[in-house]
Protein backbone atom coordinates (compact mmCIF):
# COMPACT_ATOMS: atom_id res chain seq x y z
CA UNK A 1 0.00 0.00 0.00
CA UNK A 2 1.13 3.51 -1.05
CA UNK A 3 0.65 6.62 0.94
CA UNK A 4 0.50 9.93 -1.01
CA UNK A 5 1.58 12.39 1.52
CA UNK A 6 1.80 15.98 0.20
CA UNK A 7 4.45 18.59 2.17
CA UNK A 8 2.24 20.64 4.23
CA UNK A 9 3.78 24.30 2.88
CA UNK A 10 2.24 22.61 -0.97
CA UNK A 11 -1.42 21.90 0.78
CA UNK A 12 -1.13 25.19 1.99
CA UNK A 13 -1.00 26.69 -0.99
CA UNK A 14 -3.11 24.72 -3.37
CA UNK A 15 -6.16 25.86 -0.38
CA UNK A 16 -4.55 29.46 -0.27
CA UNK A 17 -3.36 30.36 -3.86
CA UNK A 18 -0.17 32.26 -4.95
CA UNK A 19 -2.44 35.05 -6.18
CA UNK A 20 -2.66 38.18 -3.72
CA UNK A 21 -6.65 38.91 -4.68
CA UNK A 22 -7.55 34.89 -3.78
CA UNK A 23 -5.69 34.96 -0.62
CA UNK A 24 -7.70 37.99 0.33
CA UNK A 25 -10.59 36.18 -0.13
CA UNK A 26 -9.51 33.59 1.63
CA UNK A 27 -9.06 35.78 4.72
CA UNK A 28 -12.52 36.31 4.81
CA UNK A 29 -13.06 32.76 6.31
CA UNK A 30 -13.96 33.44 9.93
CA UNK A 31 -11.33 32.11 12.18
CA UNK A 32 -12.48 29.00 13.26
CA UNK A 33 -13.46 28.08 9.82
CA UNK A 34 -9.35 28.79 8.93
CA UNK A 35 -8.97 26.67 12.14
CA UNK A 36 -10.34 23.92 10.20
CA UNK A 37 -9.49 24.10 7.23
CA UNK A 38 -5.99 24.89 7.88
CA UNK A 39 -5.64 22.29 10.65
CA UNK A 40 -6.73 19.52 8.39
CA UNK A 41 -3.48 20.15 6.23
CA UNK A 42 -1.45 18.88 8.96
CA UNK A 43 0.04 15.39 9.35
CA UNK A 44 -1.39 12.92 11.75
CA UNK A 45 -4.99 15.08 12.11
CA UNK A 46 -8.10 13.59 12.92
CA UNK A 47 -10.02 14.85 10.25
CA UNK A 48 -8.40 14.33 7.12
CA UNK A 49 -6.22 11.52 6.29
CA UNK A 50 -3.51 10.80 3.37
CA UNK A 51 -5.27 9.29 0.45
CA UNK A 52 -3.89 5.42 0.57
CA UNK A 53 -3.17 3.49 -3.21
CA UNK A 54 -3.97 -0.12 -2.71
CA UNK A 55 -3.10 -1.02 -5.79
CA UNK A 56 -2.19 -0.29 -9.46
CA UNK A 57 -5.99 -0.97 -10.59
CA UNK A 58 -7.21 2.30 -8.48
CA UNK A 59 -7.53 5.68 -9.92
CA UNK A 60 -4.60 7.72 -9.38
CA UNK A 61 -1.74 5.17 -11.37
CA UNK A 62 -4.33 4.18 -13.43
CA UNK A 63 -5.05 7.68 -14.46
CA UNK A 64 -2.40 9.83 -14.36
CA UNK A 65 -3.42 13.73 -14.05
CA UNK A 66 -2.17 16.61 -12.01
CA UNK A 67 -3.35 17.70 -9.16
CA UNK A 68 -6.35 20.74 -9.39
CA UNK A 69 -5.38 23.59 -6.49
CA UNK A 70 -7.93 26.26 -5.85
CA UNK A 71 -6.50 28.69 -8.46
CA UNK A 72 -6.64 26.01 -11.11
CA UNK A 73 -10.02 25.71 -10.02
CA UNK A 74 -10.96 29.14 -9.94
CA UNK A 75 -9.24 30.37 -13.13
CA UNK A 76 -10.80 27.70 -15.23
CA UNK A 77 -13.49 29.63 -17.97
CA UNK A 78 -15.70 26.69 -18.09
CA UNK A 79 -16.33 25.54 -14.59
CA UNK A 80 -19.56 26.43 -13.18
CA UNK A 81 -21.58 28.51 -10.80
CA UNK A 82 -25.22 28.52 -9.74
CA UNK A 83 -26.88 32.12 -10.16
CA UNK A 84 -30.27 33.64 -8.94
CA UNK A 85 -31.65 32.71 -12.41
CA UNK A 86 -29.76 29.48 -12.64
CA UNK A 87 -29.55 27.54 -8.90
CA UNK A 88 -31.65 24.24 -8.76
CA UNK A 89 -29.97 21.29 -9.32
CA UNK A 90 -33.28 19.11 -10.92
CA UNK A 91 -32.75 14.76 -10.26
CA UNK A 92 -34.52 13.01 -12.97
CA UNK A 93 -35.31 8.91 -12.13
CA UNK A 94 -35.11 6.67 -14.56
CA UNK A 95 -36.65 3.59 -14.64
CA UNK A 96 -38.10 1.52 -11.64
CA UNK A 97 -36.57 1.90 -8.09
CA UNK A 98 -36.57 -0.59 -4.92
CA UNK A 99 -39.24 -2.83 -4.10
CA UNK A 100 -42.39 -1.06 -4.51
CA UNK A 101 -43.33 2.59 -5.07
CA UNK A 102 -43.68 3.83 -1.63
CA UNK A 103 -39.85 2.52 -0.79
CA UNK A 104 -39.03 4.20 -4.33
CA UNK A 105 -40.32 7.50 -3.70
CA UNK A 106 -38.82 7.71 -0.17
CA UNK A 107 -35.20 6.64 -1.31
CA UNK A 108 -35.35 9.03 -3.94
CA UNK A 109 -36.67 11.55 -1.08
CA UNK A 110 -33.79 10.77 0.94
CA UNK A 111 -31.21 11.35 -2.01
CA UNK A 112 -32.94 14.62 -3.01
CA UNK A 113 -32.69 16.02 1.04
CA UNK A 114 -28.88 14.68 1.18
CA UNK A 115 -28.09 16.85 -1.96
CA UNK A 116 -29.67 19.95 -0.91
CA UNK A 117 -27.94 19.63 2.58
CA UNK A 118 -23.84 18.75 0.88
CA UNK A 119 -24.75 21.84 -1.81
CA UNK A 120 -26.35 24.02 0.87
CA UNK A 121 -27.49 27.01 -0.43
CA UNK A 122 -29.58 25.46 -3.60
CA UNK A 123 -32.18 24.10 -3.99
CA UNK A 124 -32.94 20.44 -5.44
CA UNK A 125 -35.88 18.85 -7.01
CA UNK A 126 -37.10 16.29 -8.44
CA UNK A 127 -38.88 15.84 -11.61
CA UNK A 128 -41.68 13.18 -12.19
CA UNK A 129 -40.32 9.82 -12.76
CA UNK A 130 -39.67 8.13 -15.97
CA UNK A 131 -39.62 4.59 -17.73
CA UNK A 132 -36.65 3.46 -19.63
CA UNK A 133 -39.06 3.51 -22.64
CA UNK A 134 -39.40 7.02 -22.68
CA UNK A 135 -35.96 7.87 -23.40
CA UNK A 136 -35.69 6.04 -26.51
CA UNK A 137 -32.15 5.23 -25.55
CA UNK A 138 -29.77 2.11 -26.95
CA UNK A 139 -29.87 -1.01 -24.83
CA UNK A 140 -27.80 -4.38 -24.48
CA UNK A 141 -26.68 -6.96 -22.29
CA UNK A 142 -23.31 -6.85 -20.80
CA UNK A 143 -21.23 -9.84 -21.94
CA UNK A 144 -19.36 -10.35 -18.67
CA UNK A 145 -22.19 -9.80 -16.05
CA UNK A 146 -25.37 -10.89 -18.13
CA UNK A 147 -27.19 -7.48 -17.24
CA UNK A 148 -28.87 -4.84 -19.16
CA UNK A 149 -27.77 -1.95 -19.94
CA UNK A 150 -28.56 1.88 -20.83
CA UNK A 151 -26.31 3.63 -23.20
CA UNK A 152 -25.25 6.58 -21.06
CA UNK A 153 -24.54 9.88 -24.14
CA UNK A 154 -28.35 8.80 -25.21
CA UNK A 155 -29.73 9.16 -21.74
CA UNK A 156 -27.51 12.24 -21.34
CA UNK A 157 -29.29 13.73 -24.47
CA UNK A 158 -32.73 12.66 -23.56
CA UNK A 159 -31.60 14.91 -20.17
CA UNK A 160 -30.80 17.62 -22.28
CA UNK A 161 -34.23 18.35 -23.54
CA UNK A 162 -35.98 17.87 -20.44
CA UNK A 163 -33.13 20.16 -18.51
CA UNK A 164 -35.40 23.27 -17.16
CA UNK A 165 -34.72 26.67 -17.81
CA UNK A 166 -33.78 27.58 -13.85
CA UNK A 167 -31.64 24.41 -13.61
CA UNK A 168 -27.85 24.84 -12.69
CA UNK A 169 -28.07 21.15 -13.32
CA UNK A 170 -29.97 17.71 -14.26
CA UNK A 171 -28.77 14.60 -13.03
CA UNK A 172 -30.15 11.48 -13.67
CA UNK A 173 -29.77 8.00 -12.10
CA UNK A 174 -30.99 4.74 -12.28
CA UNK A 175 -30.53 1.56 -10.78
CA UNK A 176 -30.09 -0.10 -14.20
CA UNK A 177 -26.28 -0.45 -15.63
CA UNK A 178 -24.13 1.81 -18.13
CA UNK A 179 -22.03 2.04 -21.00
CA UNK A 180 -20.45 4.58 -22.60
CA UNK A 181 -19.76 3.13 -25.74
CA UNK A 182 -19.36 -0.68 -27.14
CA UNK A 183 -16.04 -1.02 -26.60
CA UNK A 184 -16.15 -0.22 -22.69
CA UNK A 185 -17.35 -2.76 -19.89
CA UNK A 186 -19.79 -0.31 -18.07
CA UNK A 187 -19.48 3.23 -16.58
CA UNK A 188 -20.64 4.47 -13.01
CA UNK A 189 -21.74 7.46 -14.90
CA UNK A 190 -21.02 10.29 -17.14
CA UNK A 191 -21.17 14.30 -17.13
CA UNK A 192 -21.06 16.78 -19.19
CA UNK A 193 -19.48 19.84 -17.59
CA UNK A 194 -20.41 22.36 -20.26
CA UNK A 195 -24.16 21.30 -20.92
CA UNK A 196 -24.52 20.75 -16.66
CA UNK A 197 -25.96 17.37 -16.54
CA UNK A 198 -24.98 14.04 -15.88
CA UNK A 199 -26.52 10.36 -15.80
CA UNK A 200 -25.39 7.80 -12.75
CA UNK A 201 -26.07 4.21 -12.02
CA UNK A 202 -26.64 2.80 -8.67
CA UNK A 203 -27.17 -0.62 -9.83
CA UNK A 204 -23.24 -1.77 -9.24
CA UNK A 205 -23.71 -0.75 -5.70
CA UNK A 206 -25.61 -4.00 -4.88
CA UNK A 207 -23.63 -5.98 -2.52
CA UNK A 208 -24.11 -9.23 -4.49
CA UNK A 209 -24.44 -7.54 -8.12
CA UNK A 210 -20.58 -9.48 -9.00
CA UNK A 211 -22.24 -12.85 -7.80
CA UNK A 212 -23.57 -15.53 -10.16
CA UNK A 213 -26.47 -15.28 -8.10
CA UNK A 214 -27.08 -11.75 -8.58
CA UNK A 215 -30.87 -11.29 -9.53
CA UNK A 216 -30.51 -9.04 -12.13
CA UNK A 217 -28.40 -11.44 -14.13
CA UNK A 218 -30.51 -12.74 -16.92
CA UNK A 219 -30.92 -16.90 -16.45
CA UNK A 220 -31.32 -17.15 -20.10
CA UNK A 221 -30.28 -15.59 -23.41
CA UNK A 222 -32.41 -13.13 -24.70
CA UNK A 223 -32.26 -11.55 -28.36
CA UNK A 224 -32.95 -7.96 -27.81
CA UNK A 225 -34.65 -5.99 -30.02
CA UNK A 226 -34.16 -2.19 -30.05
CA UNK A 227 -37.11 -0.15 -29.60
CA UNK A 228 -38.74 -3.00 -27.58
CA UNK A 229 -38.43 -1.98 -24.01
CA UNK A 230 -40.50 -4.69 -22.73
CA UNK A 231 -37.30 -6.44 -21.24
CA UNK A 232 -37.26 -3.69 -18.40
CA UNK A 233 -41.15 -4.49 -17.21
CA UNK A 234 -40.38 -5.87 -14.17
CA UNK A 235 -36.62 -5.98 -14.05
CA UNK A 236 -34.86 -6.41 -11.21
CA UNK A 237 -33.51 -3.85 -8.46
CA UNK A 238 -31.67 -3.85 -5.52
CA UNK A 239 -33.32 -3.33 -1.96
CA UNK A 240 -32.69 -0.20 -0.30
CA UNK A 241 -30.17 -0.89 2.50
CA UNK A 242 -28.40 1.47 4.27
CA UNK A 243 -25.32 0.75 3.12
CA UNK A 244 -26.68 1.33 -0.48
CA UNK A 245 -27.89 4.61 0.39
CA UNK A 246 -24.46 6.07 1.49
CA UNK A 247 -22.93 4.93 -1.88
CA UNK A 248 -25.64 6.65 -3.67
CA UNK A 249 -25.27 9.48 -1.84
CA UNK A 250 -21.61 9.72 -2.22
CA UNK A 251 -21.63 9.04 -6.49
CA UNK A 252 -24.69 12.04 -6.77
CA UNK A 253 -22.47 14.06 -4.45
CA UNK A 254 -19.16 13.34 -6.78
CA UNK A 255 -20.45 13.50 -10.14
CA UNK A 256 -22.35 16.84 -9.20
CA UNK A 257 -19.09 17.90 -7.87
CA UNK A 258 -17.58 17.61 -11.07
CA UNK A 259 -20.64 19.67 -13.06
CA UNK A 260 -18.80 22.67 -10.88
CA UNK A 261 -15.75 21.79 -12.43
CA UNK A 262 -13.64 20.23 -9.21
CA UNK A 263 -11.72 17.30 -10.64
CA UNK A 264 -10.86 14.39 -9.19
CA UNK A 265 -8.87 15.06 -5.84
CA UNK A 266 -5.33 13.98 -5.52
CA UNK A 267 -4.53 15.79 -2.21
CA UNK A 268 -6.19 14.49 1.05
CA UNK A 269 -8.99 11.57 1.40
CA UNK A 270 -12.01 13.19 -0.05
CA UNK A 271 -15.35 12.54 -1.66
CA UNK A 272 -14.12 14.12 -5.13
CA UNK A 273 -11.45 11.03 -4.73
CA UNK A 274 -11.68 9.10 -8.75
CA UNK A 275 -12.34 5.50 -8.37
CA UNK A 276 -12.12 2.59 -10.96
CA UNK A 277 -14.13 0.15 -8.45
CA UNK A 278 -16.10 -0.74 -6.07
CA UNK A 279 -13.61 -1.06 -3.07
CA UNK A 280 -11.91 2.21 -3.71
CA UNK A 281 -15.15 3.80 -4.22
CA UNK A 282 -15.92 2.50 -0.31
CA UNK A 283 -12.85 3.56 0.99
CA UNK A 284 -13.74 7.77 -0.48
CA UNK A 285 -15.06 9.47 2.60
CA UNK A 286 -18.78 11.39 2.17
CA UNK A 287 -17.46 14.74 2.54
CA UNK A 288 -14.74 17.05 0.91
CA UNK A 289 -11.30 17.56 1.57
CA UNK A 290 -10.08 21.23 2.72
CA UNK A 291 -8.78 21.98 -0.40
CA UNK A 292 -12.26 21.04 -2.39
CA UNK A 293 -14.19 22.58 0.29
CA UNK A 294 -13.15 25.68 -0.48
CA UNK A 295 -13.74 25.54 -4.02
CA UNK A 296 -17.20 24.81 -3.17
CA UNK A 297 -17.71 26.99 -1.22
CA UNK A 298 -16.64 29.92 -3.35
CA UNK A 299 -19.28 28.38 -5.87
CA UNK A 300 -22.12 28.54 -3.79
CA UNK A 301 -21.25 31.18 -0.37
CA UNK A 302 -22.13 28.96 2.51
CA UNK A 303 -21.14 29.24 5.90
CA UNK A 304 -19.21 25.52 6.73
CA UNK A 305 -20.76 25.31 10.10
CA UNK A 306 -24.44 26.00 8.60
CA UNK A 307 -23.45 22.88 5.63
CA UNK A 308 -22.52 20.67 8.57
CA UNK A 309 -25.08 20.97 10.66
CA UNK A 310 -27.93 20.50 7.24
CA UNK A 311 -25.71 17.16 7.05
CA UNK A 312 -25.68 16.08 10.87
CA UNK A 313 -29.48 17.07 10.43
CA UNK A 314 -29.89 14.62 7.16
CA UNK A 315 -28.71 11.84 9.35
CA UNK A 316 -30.66 12.23 12.53
CA UNK A 317 -34.05 13.24 11.26
CA UNK A 318 -35.97 10.25 10.88
CA UNK A 319 -33.25 7.84 11.63
CA UNK A 320 -35.14 7.10 14.89
CA UNK A 321 -38.42 6.37 13.44
CA UNK A 322 -39.56 2.78 14.06
CA UNK A 323 -41.66 3.16 11.14
CA UNK A 324 -41.59 0.74 8.14
CA UNK A 325 -39.35 3.40 6.32
CA UNK A 326 -37.43 4.35 8.42
CA UNK A 327 -34.34 6.40 7.28
CA UNK A 328 -31.33 3.51 7.27
CA UNK A 329 -28.69 5.63 8.34
CA UNK A 330 -26.32 2.93 10.42
CA UNK A 331 -23.70 3.26 7.23
CA UNK A 332 -23.42 6.94 8.37
CA UNK A 333 -22.52 6.68 12.04
CA UNK A 334 -19.00 7.21 11.32
CA UNK A 335 -20.22 10.51 8.91
CA UNK A 336 -22.18 11.77 12.18
CA UNK A 337 -19.41 11.58 14.80
CA UNK A 338 -16.66 13.22 11.88
CA UNK A 339 -19.39 16.02 11.41
CA UNK A 340 -19.59 16.40 15.18
CA UNK A 341 -15.59 16.69 15.62
CA UNK A 342 -15.75 19.56 13.02
CA UNK A 343 -18.98 21.38 14.52
CA UNK A 344 -16.09 21.77 18.00
CA UNK A 345 -14.16 23.40 15.91
CA UNK A 346 -16.51 25.63 14.54
CA UNK A 347 -18.35 26.24 17.53
CA UNK A 348 -16.56 29.36 18.04
CA UNK A 349 -18.38 31.07 14.90
CA UNK A 350 -21.42 31.69 17.56
CA UNK A 351 -19.54 34.13 19.18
Amino acid sequence: MQVIEHPVERLHTALLSTRKDLIETYQQFSRPEKALLEEGLLPGNSLFNPITIHSDSDWIPAHPEDPQDFQTFYINPYRRSPSSGHNTIYIQTIGSFGEGVLVAEQYVEWLKDYCQAFYYGLVVKLLPPVTVASTACSFRINDNTHNLQLHAGELLNFLKKKKPRDAFCIVGITMIDLYPRESWNFVFGQASLTEGMGVFSFARYDDNFYQRSYAGRLKKKIKLKQGDYSVFENYYTPPITSTLLLRSCKTLTHEIGHIFGVKHCQWLNCVMQGSNHLEESDRRPLDLCPICLRKLQSAIGFKIADRYKALLHWIEDGAASNGQHSKPTQAFQEYKHWLYKCLRILDGEKS
